[in-house]
């Protein structure tokens, strides 16, 4: 156990730190050229090329990096690893998928509900659990994406374990079917730019300087005036809204929405390799796992010796990562090349 002479001198060091990075990024938007620019370049691909199949699977990428972007909120800036960040996605596909089946509201009125519904589901969470740590954090997300899975599909008017389904009519109020699916390309596309400049902002802000403190000592972080669980409550609602409106956007799309798809865990393992990969606590990060990552996946799937067993292979990538490249891609090239770190934010 530190003494309190140990704590207060590793929170002047952890602030001295802090401070010298925060001022270094503070009033330059260079880090964000490069993470806005590929996000541009994925959304005109499809248009360049004309090709509908590259259209999805871009979505499935940009998907990709908008949950990992979000999840890096929490974990990259924290430190506070979920293994259960999907439980937002899947609830707030469920309450605007159920809004816009049951009750008639258009997508634009669907998506802000479902990300409520997700950040005030972080909200509640995050007062009780992330009073907790580590290992003991991370069982507790497990937990309380199984419990809403168990609940979701025993729950009459979400459909229970059949789900829902959108009548096809819904989609000529969007132009058809075909057009629809444009639709959310392109909102998606939206979002996942909203994201990443989110997170660009949280980390070259006050508020993100003391997630940072938090991720390196949060005894220390707090000697140094951090309100940790207020901070960590509020990082983690910031987290959740955005796959909550994802959710919506992407049942949506799929034209149905059942218990099991909406709350995949492997989906939160995916997402934590993604983030892994490309380097924790960065801004560019998770958008380098993203295509990284799916593209490691759209082959594993199409190959005959590796498809059952992609997810096996996530974890060993994940396991290569922690032990070889903790701070991911980004990270390596960082520490490797230090005059290009206020590119590689």
């Amino acid at each position: 156990m530190s003494s309190p002479n140990d704590t207060q001198l590793a929170a002047a060091d952890t602030k001295t730190g802090l401070s010298a990075a925060l001022a270094q990024n503070a009033g330059s938007f260079v880090g964000l050229i490069l993470p806005v620019a590929i996000i541009l370049a994925l959304t005109l691909w499809p248009t360049i090329t004309g090709k509908d199949i590259t259209r999805e699977s871009i979505f499935t990428i940009m998907l990709s990096i908008a949950l990992a972007s979000s999840l890096n909120i929490l974990l990259g800036y924290t430190g506070y690893v979920s293994f259960g960040h999907v439980v937002f996605f899947g609830l707030g596909g469920y309450v605007g998928f159920y809004l816009m089946a049951v009750q008639g509201w258009s997508l634009w009125l669907a998506m802000p509900m479902g990300g409520l519904a997700a950040g005030l589901l972080a909200f509640l969470l995050g007062k009780a659990i992330l009073r907790l740590r580590g290992g003991y954090f991370a069982l507790a997300t497990i937990g309380v994406n199984e419990a809403m899975r168990a609940f979701i599909n025993n729950f009459k008017p979400f459909g229970g374990p059949v789900g829902m389904t959108l009548n096809f009519q819904i989609y000529k109020d969007y132009g058809g079917a075909a057009r629809a699916l444009s639709l959310t390309f392109y909102i998606l596309a939206a979002l996942t730019l909203l994201i990443v400049i989110i997170s660009y902002l949280v980390r070259t802000s006050k508020f993100g300087l003391g997630l940072l403190a938090i991720r390196e000592d949060e005894d220390a972080a707090e000697v140094m005036g951090v309100v940790a669980p207020s901070a960590k409550t509020w990082a983690y609602v910031l987290s959740a809204i955005l796959p909550g409106i994802i959710g919506v956007l992407f049942f949506f799309k799929n034209g149905s929405i059942e218990p099991v798809p909406a709350f995949r865990l492997n989906f939160s393992i995916e997402m934590i390799v993604m983030v892994m990969l490309g380097g924790q606590g960065t801004v560019l990060g998770p958008i380098i796992g993203g295509v990284g990552y799916q593209s490691l996946r759209g082959f594993l799937l199409t190959s005959p010796l590796f498809k059952n067993i992609q997810l096996a292979v996530a974890g060993a990538l994940l396991l290569v990562i922690v032990l070889f490249v903790p701070a991911g891609l980004v990270g390596w090239l960082r520490n490797r090349f230090p005059a290009l770190r206020r590119v590689l934010q």
